[in-house]
């Protein structure tokens, strides 16, 4: 993943909307209603992974809208989704614009998942959790009956965000997968 010139090519499957949004207003933003609108009964869950990255990425790439919920996109095109109709967005993104982590850490966040420093880590988690009843770690941050084991979720949440700085120099030694979030599509950065 080349950086060095301050920007990145990334790839975003977006609906329709997204792209005439981008086309006649130069700019798009996602916002909370729509992903509640588009997982509907799935909501909660979504928006539960969602909310804590908002918190966390605009600590890093501040928000131009306190509205603003994040676009995804792929250091490459092959981990592109292309169901449900979405078109791929070929970008060139300013780097300062960008929010980079592991697809595969994004992952354990959206199945409301803790994410370890390690594998062993994360083992020592689930047998935790085991030790305790609790069949799954989603029962842990969903429900009230376990606000210690969701504080510890949440907050193992933070790592997403630990490979940010070394992607953005280039660095994605550590990284399966390099996924990026960002407040907007700009119109300039389609190619």
């Amino acid at each position: 993943m080349d950086t060095g010139r301050g920007f990145v090519k990334l790839y975003s499957p977006q609906a329709e909307a997204v792209w005439k949004a981008v086309e006649k207003e130069g700019i798009a933003f996602s916002r909370r209603e729509y992903v509640q609108k588009k997982y509907e009964e799935s909501a909660a869950i979504f928006l539960a992974a969602y909310d804590a990255y908002v918190r966390e990425a605009e600590k890093i790439v501040p928000r131009p809208d306190d509205k603003a919920y994040p676009y995804w996109a792929f250091a490459s095109e092959e981990l592109v989704d292309r169901s449900g109709g979405a078109r791929v967005m070929e970008l060139t993104v300013p780097v300062h614009e960008a929010v980079f982590f592991d697809q595969y850490d994004w992952y354990k966040v959206l199945r409301l998942s803790y994410v370890g420093e390690t594998e062993e880590d994360e083992k020592a988690f689930a047998r935790g959790l085991e030790m305790r009843g609790i069949r799954d770690s989603s029962e842990a941050v969903l429900r009230p009956f376990y606000p210690d084991v969701k504080r510890q979720i949440t907050d193992s949440w933070k790592r997403l965000f630990r490979h940010d700085a070394a992607i953005r120099k280039g660095d994605t030694s550590g990284v399966r997968a390099v996924q990026a979030g960002m407040w907007q599509i700009k119109k300039e950065w389609l190619i």
